[in-house]
């Protein structure tokens, strides 16, 4: 079977000749175009759809399909002749209702006719690329009516007319307006677009300009931003009445355009009611409604940001700058933390929480923070000053807002050292005197300071608390060593470790007889605990509680400092004294001195001395005198030393020589560092490389590390090339 031939079978139809009538086309046709006509004049109910149909289909069939189609062309465009007439003859309002009214009839009896020819439109149409029964109906209304010359400037001419009524706050018929413009879209997106669309565009442009050249003489910037929202909001409402979707974009760049971006220079620096003002009244409406409005436009946020920049910088300069304001550090840097919550709040509540406003602002902190150079110490005075009393009674989650924003402040300076070294100067005193408010708001600050900076920033702070705790454990054993002391704990010794407590190598004063004795037990006691250790005492930084009976047998209990004290038990064994006395029994500084006897015989209300002359000042040759007339409703009197909240000239310039010597190795270990991972590398790189690594402590000066650069050199760390002295080698 394999082998036999394959053979191909085809089936033909079966042929004979069908006798067509000469006049079947001509008499089919007429019953058709007689069927279009009546279904035009609203007749079509006495028709058989189906005996049409199948007269069209014989049509197509025997090869009438053009006739057909141009038969159909050749009908509807009379028919749209004569409606073009009636749509022209409306009057006035009843123009449009007219055309809506005969768009209707028409899509009706596009419908009809469609049915009917529909196999004219499956198969002679795409055969022949010629135009679909229904989109050929379109487009005969459009060519007849929409494009007549005397319905085309007419329709456009209404359609803009009533948009414009509308726009002027009278009530128009949407519902019709809705209808026409659907029309036109149905007709094809370039019949919307070029007999309606692009000459609405260009009149609500010619529109809004007009307008807003008029809000803009009489209005202030609030008032003319409502405006503009209203319009925008209105425009957009339209859109989704009776305007294409597609409108909208371009509607509302144009009053954008018109509105917003050709005023913004006139409205951001509007006077008395501008950028500025809104920012310095808190107008959080105003300046929302201007952000939303600006962040339309291009370059609009930007705008805003530059002249709220420029403004917070200008004000933050004077706020650093003004020397009434640097009077008190405490209120100086309220005033800083005030200045941040008023901008967080405006760009939380009114720009949305934009990062980038929120970058302006911040690097606007920073920029005029370090304008002062003592800001680093005056934070450090506020965070003492809340850790002192002003936390007194607040909330653990008040405490942890003001420690929050103290660290937001801190993250701006670019000197944090320097801030690191007047902080560990507060914390000492605090811990010493007793006075912080809460051990753990002194922690949780330590923990944030040492989130921010690591744990070097903090370990010398951390050890200050250590040793506060171990001199608890120390005297427990003091005092358990020696009985013969009692109870009354006359000595309450501090250890503190030399590297981590900012303390300065001072003359020990004379101590009374009594308390050096007492003083001396206790050194014979430590070094006999612990081995290998000295004890230098730290006189400058004590205190002391003396009971005093002045003139009429009034007792007081004084709290004084170690220097106050040693001076008043002088008086025990004398009436008078003079400066010079003073000075050679106790061998006080004489600075230290002059304060602390100003602070006992000058202060109002705390003069437990009496000098002569009486002057402000300590002289060389004055004489002091127990003050018999002393008196005080309290029982104990707090005896405080004359010091400067904020440090004299002199100290500044120590503070800041510190400063820079503590700098020095930390330069030198980050050139070191760089250098052990690059080996080579030029100057400029190493500056920069270096500054970027120390920037999360301070801001190092290039003169600085060239110095340094050479002082390894020196040592033998690094080498320059021979022949480009500028590059510079590891020497391992």
């Amino acid at each position: 079977m394999s082998n036999q031939k394959k053979r191909n079978f085809q089936i033909e139809a079966f042929k004979h000749r069908v006798v067509v009538d000469p006049k079947y086309a001509e008499k089919t046709w007429k019953i058709l175009e007689h069927a279009i006509h009546e279904i035009y004049n609203h007749n079509a109910s006495g028709l058989s759809f189906e005996e049409l149909y199948r007269n069209a289909y014989n049509m197509v069939l025997h090869k009438f399909g053009e006739k057909l189609y141009s038969g159909l062309v050749m009908t509807m465009t009379l028919h749209l002749k004569e409606i073009s007439k009636s749509i022209e003859a409306a009057q006035g309002g009843l123009f449009l209702e007219e055309l809506n009214r005969k768009w209707n009839d028409h899509n009706k009896a596009l419908q009809m006719i469609r049915d009917i020819l529909m196999y004219m439109d499956r198969t002679y149409i795409p055969s022949t690329h010629k135009t679909p029964v229904h989109e050929l109906g379109l487009n005969l209304w459009r060519d007849n009516i929409i494009h007549s010359n005397k319905i085309q400037t007419r329709l456009l001419n209404t359609l803009l007319e009533l948009v414009h009524l509308e726009r002027t706050g009278e009530v128009i018929n949407r519902g019709l307006m809705r209808n026409i413009i659907k029309m036109l879209m149905d007709l094809g997106s370039s019949v919307y677009q070029e007999d309606f669309e692009k000459p609405f565009l260009e009149v609500s442009a010619e529109f809004y300009k007009v307008e807003s050249q008029k809000f803009i003489e009489c209005c202030d910037c609030g008032e003319y931003l409502k405006k503009a929202e209203r319009r925008l909001n209105e425009e957009m409402e339209r859109v989704t009445h009776y305007l294409d979707a597609k409108s909208e974009t371009k509607i509302t760049n144009v009053v954008e355009k018109e509105m917003i971006a050709n005023h913004m220079l006139r409205l951001v620096h509007m006077e008395n009611s501008g950028l500025v003002n809104m920012l310095l009244d808190d107008k959080y409406e105003d300046l929302g409604r201007m952000y939303n409005l600006f962040r339309r436009v291009p370059n609009g946020l930007s705008l805003i940001r530059e002249v709220m920049t420029s403004h917070l910088r200008e004000t933050g300069k004077q706020l650093v700058t003004d020397p009434e304001r640097l009077k008190d550090p405490v209120e100086f840097v309220q005033r800083l933390l005030d200045e941040k919550d008023k901008y967080d709040n405006i760009i939380n509540a009114a720009f949305n929480n934009d990062k980038t406003f929120q970058n302006a602002l911040n690097s606007s902190f920073e920029y005029f923070i370090n304008l002062n150079p003592r800001s680093p110490e005056f934070i450090s005075l506020f965070v003492d000053d809340k850790l002192r009393k002003g936390l007194k009674g607040v909330s653990e989650e008040d405490v942890e807002t003001i420690l929050d924003k103290v660290m937001m402040l801190f993250r701006y300076l670019q000197e944090k050292d320097v801030f690191e070294k007047y902080y560990k100067q507060h914390l000492a005193k605090r811990l010493l005197s007793g006075k912080t408010v809460s051990d753990d708001a002194e922690r949780s600050l330590i923990v944030k300071l040492k989130t921010e900076c690591g744990y070097q920033f903090t370990s010398k702070l951390e050890g200050m608390f250590t040793d506060m705790k171990t001199s608890q454990d120390t005297m427990q054993g003091f005092y358990a060593s020696h009985p013969e002391l009692g109870d009354s704990r006359t000595l309450v010794v501090q250890v503190l470790t030399t590297g981590s407590w900012p303390t300065q190598p001072s003359v020990t004063c004379n101590l009374p007889a009594e308390m050096s004795a007492l003083c001396e037990k206790f050194r014979s006691y430590y070094l006999g605990t612990h081995t290998g250790r000295r004890l230098s005492w730290q006189t400058n930084m004590g205190t002391a509680d003396i009971k005093a009976i002045f003139g009429k047998g009034q007792k007081h209990e004084l709290n004084v400092s170690t220097y106050q004290m040693c001076v008043l038990m002088l008086f025990n064994n004398a009436d008078r004294l003079s400066y010079k006395e003073i000075e050679q029994a106790t061998e006080i500084p004489a600075s230290d001195l002059k304060r602390c006897l100003q602070s006992m015989a000058c202060v109002k209300g705390k003069n437990v001395l009496r000098k002569e002359p009486m002057s402000k000042d300590i002289g060389e040759d004055d004489a002091f005198f127990v003050n018999d007339k002393f008196s005080s409703k309290f029982y104990k009197v707090k005896i405080g030393t004359v010091v400067a909240q904020k440090e004299s000239e002199p100290e500044k310039q120590e503070t800041r020589q510190r400063v820079e010597e503590d700098r020095k190795p930390q330069i030198e270990a980050a050139i070191v560092r760089v250098m052990k991972s690059r080996r080579v590398l030029d100057h400029n790189n190493i500056i920069t490389e270096v500054t970027k690594q120390l920037q999360s402590r301070f801001l190092a000066n290039p003169t600085e590390i060239k110095k340094r650069i050479e002082s390894l050199i020196e040592r033998d760390f690094l080498e320059r090339d021979n022949v480009d002295r500028k590059l510079y080698r590891y020497l391992a």
